[in-house]
């Protein structure tokens, strides 16, 4: 075994008799938790009441969630609409028997859609203040998050890392692997970790919170500069029809980081807001 290599083959789960605790799952709970602990302080900071705060986590919880869930069963296992419906809803599976599961798949981009659209009702509903608002805010609890998020991808050996060809890396047992990979989900936790850390300096040190949009614009450009460079040792998600259009010069996923870059530049520079929010 060479010093910086590792194998790689955890369990994905515990069986506690009555149902299956998947790490995967747990680590979903662990960042909504900080989540709520970072939202509380910045809540208290704003002078928002409780009951916004309560009303927030619960808009959050149900839209990530929700979000997360269509996605993966949208982009990746379609087949549940007509195989297993009531398990895309519920933490069973209906399929040969009732088995309890756990929300077993759950996509990030979904979640991401998910998230904006319950802010947008939260918002509208409960704050009524300006979206940029609230995004600039949650966003430093969403860098945290995402984290985590990783991690259990990692538990889970997927969004796995391109062959490093040479000692050093991660080899994925689970996926009957002898040769280590970049353990690219590690990457992406590791610098998400800056960025929650930059986001919360801009927060608390510097008056940017001010600044309409710029928080929010900074998470995207942070995110998604990672996520460009992440790629280029990442084995690709899908297919790379649009990489392909484009000449294969980029894949989907650095393609796809772009306009999400430029729209945080936007926001960090160009964006100014029409009225001032109360």
């Amino acid at each position: 075994m060479h010093a910086l290599q590792i194998s790689w083959n955890p369990d994905k789960s515990i069986d506690l008799g009555f149902f299956e605790l998947h790490f995967y799952s747990v680590m979903w709970i662990i960042a909504f938790i900080l989540g709520f602990y970072v939202t509380k302080k910045i809540w208290k900071n704003e002078n928002q009441s409780n009951e916004s705060l309560d009303s927030l986590f619960i808009y959050s919880v149900l839209g990530i969630m929700i979000g997360a869930r269509l996605g993966h069963v949208i982009f990746y296992q379609s087949e549940l609409i007509s195989e297993d419906f009531f398990s895309i809803f519920l933490p069973f599976s209906f399929k040969d028997g009732i088995r309890f599961t756990g929300f077993q798949g759950l996509a990030s981009h979904g979640a991401a859609i998910g998230m904006i659209i319950s802010m947008y009702l939260f918002n509208k509903k409960v704050l009524k203040k300006s979206i940029l608002w609230i995004l600039d805010r949650v966003v430093i609890a969403t860098a945290l998050g995402a984290v985590f998020v990783r991690i259990g991808n990692f538990i889970n050996s997927e969004i796995i890392g391109k062959y490093t060809e040479s000692d050093f890396g991660v080899v994925f047992r689970q996926l009957s692997e002898t040769e280590p990979r970049h353990p690219a989900q590690l990457y992406e936790a590791f610098c998400y970790i800056f960025v929650f850390i930059t986001l919360l300096y801009f927060y608390w040190k510097t008056n940017k919170s001010k600044q309409e949009g710029f928080l929010f614009g900074l998470f995207l450009v942070f995110l998604w500069t990672i996520r460009f460079f992440v790629e280029f040792v990442k084995e690709p998600q899908g297919d790379e029809d649009l990489a392909a259009f484009f000449g294969n010069t980029l894949n989907n996923g650095q393609l796809l980081s772009i306009p999400f870059i430029l729209i945080g530049l936007y926001f960090m520079f160009i964006y100014k807001p029409k009225n001032k929010v109360a």
